[in-house]
């Protein structure tokens, strides 16, 4: 485990808070006109799921955890827990849904993932930025209606509910952002 400075905390980066390790979900380092800078830190338990604000000052030190990232690729969901395989190895690897939150919906068959493991424990999961998905509902537009800014509601196969362009139908693959949800393009 290394020694950072509060000032050099980035995204992405894992810590270890309270004796436990936690994932920087976002980070904003604040210089006042008056006392001193801290950096302002949302902060994911990675073995709850618990997300977090907590304030470092500038001359806290905190020690950044190293995690083992392994490309793993994900099989299927039962009881509340997720896995996924190791495709050279076969070993599996377990994840309970609520650390997961909202990642979930981005869970295609085959999709290949990193795994993020701590002390031999899966812990976490990094999504690709973009993944293609199967609508399996989307009403029909209506013409002339613009209430929606050309926009409609569409049913992807995991169950995610995503705005896209008035002309999509069902069965069309569409790319969507892992990051914001949000509708990229079709997919060729």
């Amino acid at each position: 485990m290394a020694k950072v400075k509060a000032g050099n905390i980035e995204k992405g980066m894992c810590l270890l808070h309270n004796q436990k390790p936690h994932r920087v979900v976002k980070k904003k380092f604040v210089s006042p006109g008056k006392g001193s800078a801290f950096t302002r830190t949302r902060l994911m338990n990675l073995e709850t799921g618990a997300i977090f604000e907590h304030v470092f000052k500038s001359h806290d030190t905190v020690e950044e955890v190293f995690v083992e990232s392994r490309e793993m690729q994900f099989l299927y969901r039962t009881d509340g827990l997720v896995y996924f395989m190791d495709p050279y190895s076969y070993e599996q690897a377990e994840i309970p849904e609520k650390i997961m939150s909202d990642q979930v919906d981005f869970l295609v068959p085959e999709i290949k993932v990193y795994v993020l493991f701590y002390e031999g424990k899966a812990l976490a999961v990094k999504l690709p930025a973009k993944v293609t998905m199967e609508v399996t509902e989307a009403q029909e537009a209506v013409a002339g209606d613009r209430s929606n800014a050309g926009t409609k509601p569409v049913t992807m196969e995991t169950g995610l509910i995503v705005q896209a362009p008035l002309f999509i139908s069902k069965g069309e693959k569409l790319i969507i952002d892992t990051e914001s949800g949000q509708y990229v393009s079709r997919a060729n």
